[in-house]
């Protein structure tokens, strides 16, 4: 399987190419779920708010993933409803958990492959649905990313 190598531009919350860097991944995780909410349960299908959130935290590290992974869905419900307030938890906790996770990984691996970007993604949905298994007390609710998100996985 072809790896590629990636050369991780760690910023830090000093930086302001740091605040810059997370606010165009931001903006883009506040353009396609909105996108994506165009095709019917395109939201739950697709899991777009975290697309742009791993792609920042594996490329810029986990500072800027984790800026990205926390406004996201903040704005996206503030701006346009989406997320519904009962599962903007949940879905903070997933966020950052797939920041800290690729970040993690981005710099311990430095390089992205199939295999990488899918233990990422392991990783934080199976931490993220204990986590919010613990929040809503309801297993079947938890495992909804798992019975109707894995196109978005």
């Amino acid at each position: 399987m072809k790896t590629t190598t990636v050369r991780l531009y760690s910023l830090d919350y000093s930086n302001l190419k740091t605040y810059f860097a997370a606010a165009l991944f931001i903006l883009g995780n506040l353009v396609l779920p909105q996108l994506c909410h165009l095709v019917p349960q395109g939201g739950v299908t697709l899991l777009p708010i975290y697309f742009f959130t791993l792609i920042a935290a594996y490329k810029y590290g986990w500072k800027v993933g984790l800026l990205t992974a926390v406004f996201s869905p903040v704005l996206n419900h503030l701006l346009f409803g989406m997320p519904p307030a009962g599962v903007l938890p949940a879905i903070l906790l997933k966020s950052i958990l797939l920041a800290l996770v690729a970040g993690y990984l981005a710099k311990r691996v430095n390089n992205v492959s199939i295999p990488v970007l899918a233990l990422v993604v392991l990783a934080y949905q199976l931490v993220g649905t204990l986590g919010e298994w613990a929040m809503v007390g309801n297993l079947s609710l938890a495992l909804q990313d798992f019975r109707i998100g894995i196109p978005g996985m």
